[in-house]
């Protein structure tokens, strides 16, 4: 009997009537899935791919970190211990499930993990991962998320560990911080906890494998065939030049361009904190900055490379990004006869260009007065190539 009618009877007579009696039915609450849970649902093949992991590095043992073994030996024997491994499972497995769980081991062994395909798609410019469950890509200019995934933050900081270990970098609780690059130049940032609240954040501005021509950049309408022929006269006049632009407007493939311009008698220091600038010139002395060891000493900085690089002769002095007191090293270097140096900042507009490099020379600890050293910048810069 419904509740209503029961209540209407209840009034007449002033009883209420006992429900009838209905058979128990299941109940069944319809509960809206963890979108989170079922975006993470965890691949049939994962509890696999783990075991044999842990068996491979078992197996392996300091063998993996042998420095003596060229990569073609650590594949080999990675591939052959693999299989091994997934022998002992004892596990059916179709050519499908086991090329991939090959595969994904390998890349976590010997690779970047679930990083490997877009470092391999020419497409991607840019990787950004957040923490181990998000990693958006850059195509196109556009920002995509990805469905790539790390196992864990503890996956992912294995990555991170073994990318900077391999240019002679650390990164942990005391610096955890750090710039680095990969082997074909593509420049890496990493910072994790406890500056990093959700977990390691990784970020690979991916190299290009293909040089850009002036060409190239006229065909994709970045500026004009006149804009060109202008550029690599002022570079062939020895004009000191600055590329300025917000981030990812294209400084360093311009400064490429631009570099690619000097002619291949003239000795160029180029300085950066991870390389970044590809001359094809013979006559090229690559530096590189130093981070500070575990005890918080011996770190060089782009300032120090620029003094010492004006004791190497060299005809033209390229420095990949001008941010701090370096500038004001960098404006000497331009003064004192090394014309037709290079370098980029961050700015918004060519007027800010100017007032950037002015504060960062003060940055530089001079008690210098601004006239002198807008006098500085009036005498070395010659020209600034503002992208957008």
């Amino acid at each position: 009997m419904k509740l209503g009618a029961m209540l209407r009877q209840a009034g007449e007579d002033g009883n209420l009537p006992m429900p009838e009696e209905q058979p128990e039915e299941e109940v069944v609450a319809e509960v809206e899935p963890d979108q989170d849970v079922v975006h993470r649902a965890i691949d049939p093949l994962q509890v696999l791919k783990t075991r044999a992991q842990e068996q491979l590095f078992r197996r392996l043992g300091s063998r993996l970190y042998d420095s003596s073994m060229s990569q073609d030996q650590l594949q080999a024997m990675v591939a052959q211990e693999l299989d091994e491994a997934i022998k002992a499972e004892a596990i059916p497995l179709s050519h499908d499930e086991r090329h991939r769980l090959v595969t994904a081991v390998k890349d976590d062994i010997l690779g970047y993990g679930p990083m490997e395909q877009f470092l391999a798609d020419e497409s991607v410019s840019e990787i950004m991962v957040n923490g181990d469950d998000a990693i958006y890509i850059e195509r196109g200019g556009r920002l995509e998320l990805t469905d790539a995934r790390f196992v864990s933050n503890d996956h992912l900081r294995r990555v991170i560990d073994r990318i900077v270990s391999k240019v002679g970098r650390r990164i942990d609780e005391s610096s955890p911080m750090c710039d680095a690059r990969l082997p074909d130049g593509s420049r890496v940032n990493a910072i994790i906890p406890p500056l990093a609240v959700r977990g390691p954040a990784l970020t690979i501005r991916k190299f290009a494998k293909k040089k850009l021509s002036v060409e190239d950049l006229v065909d994709k309408g970045a500026f004009t065939r006149q804009t060109g022929d202008f550029l690599e006269a002022c570079v062939l006049g020895r004009l000191n030049i600055l590329v300025s632009g917000g981030t990812g407007t294209g400084k360093t493939t311009m400064l490429n361009l631009l570099s690619g311009f000097i002619p291949d008698e003239d000795r160029i220091v180029t300085i950066e904190d991870s390389v970044e600038p590809q001359l094809r010139q013979r006559h090229v002395v690559t530096l590189e900055t130093r981070p500070p060891n575990v005890e918080g000493k011996g770190a060089v900085e782009i300032r120090d490379l620029v003094k010492n690089s004006l004791r190497m002769r060299p005809d033209r002095i390229v420095v990949g990004e001008c941010r701090g007191g370096e500038t004001l090293d960098m404006l000497q270097a331009m003064n004192t006869g090394h014309e037709g140096s290079l370098s980029t900042v961050h700015a918004n507009n060519a007027r800010d260009t100017l007032s950037r490099v002015e504060t960062m020379v003060l940055m530089a600890g001079m008690d210098l007065p601004v006239r002198a050293i807008r006098e500085q910048v009036a005498s070395a810069v010659d020209m600034t190539v503002q992208l957008n």
